[in-house]
């Protein structure tokens, strides 16, 4: 039975004409809250309802510094890549160091 994309008790299908115009315009957080402001609805059952659609898209990740998140395995194979060479000990390097040391690798 497939419910979550056509309208129900909570989501008549003017709400999802809406959520989704709206969203795929401007899909943001911040688009979101307006839109469950709008219907009276939380943040949470917006995001649901998109997701059930087929249309929310997921934010991506960023530090504190707005810089994308990069895994440390990622950056082990980035050093091992660089060397030619599989060094087990470097996954018990910072994250930090092992940026400066691809950094002096590569750069």
């Amino acid at each position: 039975m497939d419910v979550t994309a056509k309208s129900s008790a909570n989501y008549s299908d003017a709400d999802i004409t809406i959520i989704t115009d709206e969203y795929a315009l401007e899909p943001t957080r911040e688009t979101v809250n307006a839109l469950a402001a709008r219907l009276n609805k939380t943040e949470r059952s917006v995001i649901a309802k998109l997701s059930a659609l087929g249309v929310y898209q997921k934010a991506e990740r960023v530090t504190k510094r707005g810089e994308p998140v990069v895994m440390k395995a990622e950056l082990v194979s980035q050093v091992q890549n660089a060397i030619g060479r599989e060094l087990p000990s470097l996954s018990k390097m910072t994250k930090v160091d092992l940026q400066f040391m691809i950094d002096a690798l590569v750069g």
